[in-house]
């Protein structure tokens, strides 16, 4: 029954003239090195958040090992997290169609009978499942992050960081194998023989470099719809597929993008009024309260700086302005170096309601407690009455509706 050509088990079901080695080991050679930068760009991706400062900061527990690389986030260049995190992003979705073409590409081989001619072939395919579901659920989460589509049971941030680790090593080990055959193949620029090349092939209608012309048109594609949400600025409006590819909200200074407004946040107007929000800074010499009032009687300092979020997205350089986070540090002893500080929002509800920041971040210059944008006074949906500006951070961790500022070690 496998020989009849009618089922996916025979050679003779698969007619089509594109598949063969040399197709595949092109599309092979391409998705080692991107896939190699996702990895490398998810890990900095993940280091960026400071995970191992404080649990606040971490989606991803008892990851034991797996956080060797870890490292204190730097505060500069002020575009690191929007440069790592727009590659990964962009590179992700561009490398859709080039990850499709590869598994239609080996299709037969999932239908190879038998499952298993040795021990040795049975681990082959159990690697391979691994390899190409770890892939599929890799790039779907991923793309489905990108578009605030949480559709997927759990957190995105576990089930996105441990799969990253499983399909990387079933990665690592599939190009081990063969990665040589395929440099190898490329060089002949022809097919040799293989399960992968037809018997009964149909009439081809494009050549195989058409073929991979189609792909590479299709990540360009991807690539010209997705880049400019990483860019900001003029280029936001050519993101047609990114859910902040359209045009800034609003006008005016506070005309840019945002993740969260405050009514989703369940932050009213009564929680930020002059008259009943404080903000509350503990430290070494004790507690101190500052209204919005006493906070703008304080040393000003601006900063020029960007924000970047996860998801890819990040706005053009905006100028902010407000009190530093290591003078409201030295209200509270640390005249010297200061400490990490744990900030605590007004927000009720979702993730990163509260967030750590490391020393090295607190000590920057650049790092306010903002409490105006552009020259104008933040928006509710920016933050107002204050708010964390941190250079070269995650998103996240640039806290909105600051009430609380912890400062000590973490």
């Amino acid at each position: 029954m496998r020989d009849h050509p009618r089922l996916p088990t025979s050679p003779g079901f698969w007619r089509s003239p594109l598949r063969g080695p040399w197709f595949t080991s092109v599309l092979g050679l391409v998705l080692l090195v991107g896939i190699t930068v996702l990895f490398v760009t998810g890990l900095v991706s993940y280091a960026a958040y400071n995970p191992g400062l404080s649990r606040v900061n971490d989606q991803t527990p008892d990851k034991g090992i797996l956080g060797f690389y870890l490292f204190a986030w730097p505060t500069g260049p002020v575009w690191l997290y929007r440069l790592t995190q727009g590659v990964h992003v962009t590179l992700g979705i561009t490398l859709v169609p080039v990850l499709l073409a590869k598994l239609w590409s080996v299709v037969p081989r999932l239908f190879t009978l038998p499952p298993a001619r040795s021990v040795t072939h049975a681990l082959e395919r159990i690697s391979l499942l691994l390899l190409v579901g770890g892939g599929l659920f890799e790039f779907t989460t991923g793309v489905l992050n990108v578009q605030l589509d949480y559709v997927f049971p759990g957190s995105f941030y576990p089930l996105h960081f441990y799969g990253a680790w499983v399909f990387f090593a079933a990665f690592l080990a599939h190009a081990a194998l063969k990665t040589p055959a395929a440099v190898r193949t490329v060089r002949r620029r022809r097919d040799e023989p293989s399960d992968l090349v037809t018997p009964r092939p149909e009439a081809p209608t494009v050549s195989r470099r058409g073929a991979l012309g189609l792909v590479g048109g299709g990540s360009l594609l991807l690539f010209l719809t997705t880049v400019g949400q990483s860019l900001g600025g003029p280029f936001r409006r050519t993101a047609l597929l990114a859910p902040h590819g359209t045009a800034d909200p609003g006008g005016g200074p506070n005309g840019f993008q945002i993740n969260k407004t405050a009514a989703y946040a369940g932050v009213t107007a009564a929680d930020t009024h002059e008259d009943s929000w404080r903000l509350v800074v503990t430290g070494r010499t004790g507690t101190v309260r500052l209204s919005r009032a006493q906070l703008l009687q304080l040393p000003q300092h601006s900063a020029s700086l960007p924000i970047a979020c996860v998801e890819g997205w990040s706005t053009a350089d905006q100028w902010w302005r407000g009190v530093r986070l290591r003078d409201l540090a030295a209200l509270v002893g640390y005249d010297g170096d200061p400490p990490d500080v744990f900030v605590e929002s007004l927000q009720r509800h979702g993730a990163f309601r509260r967030a750590a920041l490391r020393a090295n971040q607190v000590a920057d210059g650049r790092s306010l407690l903002a409490l105006s944008v552009n020259g104008e006074e933040l928006s509710p949906d920016h933050g107002h009455p204050a708010r964390i500006i941190v250079p070269a951070a995650p998103g996240v961790l640039n806290t909105k509706w600051v009430a609380r500022l912890t400062f000590g070690d973490l």
